[in-house]
């Protein structure tokens, strides 16, 4: 019984909070998010990756090794999306992001933050970090069918890993005062983008239901069980193997919808809109299961 308790306590903030902005998007369709997506984007974010980095016990080696599990499982969601979008008959190219990049920051974090701790927080930004680079670089290449190197380095979560990275390498002591700072940014940006999550299930339509259900079964349920194989496959174990499990089952990433509305034709981004809403509706039910299945068994 203790489990479910755990399950209760890990599930409850982050579906409550993405209720809390459901109900004030369809209460008010027009809501202005530019705050939120500017203070995520060049504020809180940053902060977020720079915090759950450096300041959660995970070491350099640490981070590199899951790093390159990210990077494998990423190659494997890969296969995955260019099989179901081969048989859907869908472009390859421009649709394959949202199968490639979940939501490992808005949805993971805190997930694994609740279930893990801090330490589970360390390893789900080391996931993350990554699924953020290949935003700005290969989602873009993917939705433009051109590398614009340009956008990354404008992106200030990019040099947040940065700067955490040479925190790690360099065994640097971070300063009390940036500990508190980047902790209490931490906590507002996950409250909003948790938020704002809600709001855009408000606004985002699906175009074909048919489409975006077998797309998402891609991205919710065959993606923990890439996730899975690879824990076998390398023999991972405890929390650090249970945050990986459920980074790999959050549904398709927002950001996917915003890169592809810059850049790809009316019916791809429908497309991908279609897929992050169902991704996200499924995931409320295959998320808790996965979820039940780490603390189970890593931990």
């Amino acid at each position: 019984m203790e489990i479910y308790f755990k399950l209760f306590e890990v599930l409850f903030p982050v579906f409550f909070i993405i209720a809390i902005g459901y109900y004030l998007g369809k209460k008010n369709p027009k809501l202005d998010t530019d705050f939120i997506t500017n203070f995520a984007g060049n504020i809180g974010s940053p902060a977020m990756v720079f915090y759950a980095i450096t300041t959660t016990g995970i070491s350099f080696s640490i981070f590199v090794e899951y790093f390159w599990y990210s990077l494998i499982l990423i190659i494997g969601f890969s296969f995955i999306g260019i099989i179901f979008l081969k048989f859907l008959k869908k472009d390859i190219v421009t649709e394959l992001p949202p199968f490639i990049l979940p939501n490992t920051g808005n949805m993971g974090l805190p997930l694994c933050l609740f279930a893990y701790g801090n330490q589970g927080l360390g390893i789900a930004a080391t996931i993350s970090s990554l699924v953020i680079l290949f935003h700005f670089t290969l989602g873009v290449f993917l939705a433009s069918k051109k590398l614009e190197l340009n956008l990354l380095l404008k992106s200030p979560p990019v040099y947040a890993i940065i700067v955490s990275v040479l925190f790690l390498f360099f065994e640097i002591e971070v300063p009390v005062f940036l500990v508190n700072t980047t902790m209490m940014l931490t906590y507002a940006a996950i409250f909003l983008i948790l938020m704002s999550l809600g709001i855009a299930l408000t606004r985002f339509k699906v175009f074909s239901f048919k489409s975006a259900f077998i797309s998402s079964i891609g991205r919710v349920i065959i993606g923990p069980v890439i996730g899975f194989i690879l824990i076998k496959y390398f023999n991972l174990s405890g929390f650090a193997a249970g945050v990986l499990l459920i980074q790999c089952s959050m549904p398709s990433a927002v950001l996917t919808y915003l890169v592809g509305s810059m850049y790809s034709s009316k019916e791809v981004v429908d497309s991908i809109a279609s897929m992050i809403v169902v991704s996200t509706i499924m995931s409320f039910i295959t998320v808790p299961i996965t979820i039940f299945f780490a603390l189970k068994y890593f931990y």
